[in-house]
């Protein structure tokens, strides 16, 4: 088991609420100083006698029975039992390659919707197995403003030009994808579309399927948690300030203004769910089976944290309660703290990716 909690530099920056997720132009890697980190590594009856008249005749009622309550679509257990074929990734559009990669926009099935996404491909010689690959998850930004193209593009060259395929799919109702944006939290649909994402990916004949990372930031860590915990398909999983906690920590430890243009089916969720299942309190058992975070014994490989202590969107003990969760459950974590920085971790952004890609490098690069 590995477990690290480093604390980087300073910064001052605010970001916009409910995890929502700007889309800034953070610095390149290259040539990027490390930083100084210090690892932390559950009666019978008695019979009646009979009467001595003969008693009127009269009919026994028969109870319905109580049907058998219909799992939540947000529980793990739920989710595991279901399919997730995907289909062929198919090129839509070439865009401008990069220094020693490819790009396209391409388009891949998820329930009845027509998905798109971002992707890239390495140049130069394929190796035998083909290409290791990463499904990026990308955080909350309003469904009207996202951009396939635009949205998280530096994150995604740095990737890209680390040798990796990568595919950063469009979630329902986002940019030219069909379907209606209803949140990543209410709803299992984003992670179903990051699911079928994966088996595009697969389909793909230079990737190979046996080296699969998934990276997210924001919602699209809560997507890649689960993600983690519903398939065995991700070897590793890279999360910068996610949300990762339990349903439970989520209801009453979020507290944070909700921008406007969050949709109102998407604001909703919390109050449906209780009115239905009753609070923590009242249904633990419920609440429990709709949390990720309950079944890291089981996640489908190793995990990295990225967290800033002035995050204003996600509580910085979301990560902290998910990298406990991981030490107790005897599974490899690595987990660093910046010290002052933001939700998008801007005044350690290289540092943060070249530990992403280190990361990826060791767990999914080299099997």
């Amino acid at each position: 088991m590995q477990h690290f909690i480093t604390r980087g530099g300073v910064i001052g920056f605010v970001l916009l609420g409910l995890a929502a997720c700007s889309n800034p132009t953070p610095p390149d890697i290259t040539n990027i100083a490390q930083a100084t980190a210090t690892p932390t590594t559950h009666p019978t009856s008695t019979p009646t006698p009979a009467p001595t008249h003969t008693p009127t005749a009269t009919s026994t009622p028969t109870r319905t029975p109580t049907p058998t309550p219909t799992l939540n679509p947000l529980n793990v257990a739920w989710m595991r039992q279901q399919s997730y074929p995907g289909s062929e990734l198919t090129i839509e559009r070439e865009l401008a390659p990069g220094p020693n990669y490819k790009q396209y926009v391409a388009a891949y099935q998820s329930d009845d919707n027509k998905n798109y996404g971002l992707l890239t491909i390495p140049t130069g010689a394929e190796p035998s197995t083909g290409w290791p690959a990463i499904i990026f998850n990308h955080g909350y930004i309003p469904a009207s403003i996202y951009s396939t193209t635009d949205s998280y593009s530096s994150h995604v060259r740095s990737l890209a030009r680390s040798g990796y395929v990568v595919f950063k799919p469009d979630y329902r109702g986002h940019d030219d994808s069909e379907g209606e944006p209803r949140g990543g939290y209410g709803s299992p649909n984003y992670t179903i579309d990051v699911l079928n994402a994966v088996a595009a990916v697969k389909s793909l004949p230079q990737v190979d399927p046996n080296r699969l990372g998934m990276f997210g930031h924001s919602m699209g860590g809560h997507l890649t948690l689960r993600s983690m915990v519903t398939t065995n398909d991700i070897k590793a999983g890279v999360i910068w300030a996610g949300v990762v906690a339990s349903y439970p920590d989520l209801l009453n430890n979020w507290r944070r203004p909700i921008p406007a243009t969050v949709p109102q089916q998407a604001r909703r969720w919390r109050q449906e769910l209780v009115e239905t299942y009753g609070s923590p309190e009242e249904n633990p058992e419920f609440w429990a089976s709709i949390s990720p975070i309950a079944y890291v014994a089981d996640i489908s490989g190793p995990l990295q944290l990225h967290h800033g202590t002035n995050d204003a969107d996600v509580p910085i003990e979301f990560s902290e309660s998910l990298d406990q969760a991981m030490q107790a459950a005897g599974r490899t974590v690595e987990y660093y703290l910046y010290n002052g920085d933001n939700h998008n971790l801007l005044n350690n952004w290289g540092t943060v990716m070249r530990r992403t890609i280190e990361f990826f490098d060791k767990y999914v690069k080299g099997g």
